[in-house]
């Protein structure tokens, strides 16, 4: 669990750049162009996400939705499974959202919270 951690940390670095920058499209492209790998090791999406989890509470500050689901999906797809970042809104009060699916399943979410939203996009 602790290399698996460790990769999450640095998925969470690889995206504060473009984060910090407001640079939305860099982050979107990053995660289209990361492919499914076969899968090398047993890891299931559960450890994935406590891996993110345990990542995100160590992490120098605050992570945002965007920067935890993004990292979350590159980590599952290195790890063989083909995960997918979901990006919503609501209207009134606006609000933006980014989680986690696998099979169309919510990972990284309560399901409730994620049904305020409608979906903009799936990378």
């Amino acid at each position: 669990m602790t290399l698996l951690a460790l990769r999450a940390y640095s998925l969470l670095l690889s995206f504060e750049r473009a984060l910090v920058r407001g640079e939305f499209l860099s982050i979107c492209r990053q995660v289209r162009n990361r492919k499914v790998r076969s899968p090398r090791t047993a890891y299931t999406s559960h450890e994935a996400c406590s891996a993110i989890n345990l990542a995100c509470t160590l992490y120098f500050k605050e992570v945002q939705c965007l920067q935890r689901s993004a990292a979350l999906v590159c980590l599952l797809r290195d790890l063989g499974v083909a995960a997918t970042l979901v990006i919503g809104a609501q209207r009134l009060p606006f609000k933006a959202h980014a989680w986690t699916e696998v099979d169309g399943q919510v990972v990284n979410d309560s399901r409730s919270s994620v049904e305020l939203y409608g979906v903009l996009d799936r990378l």
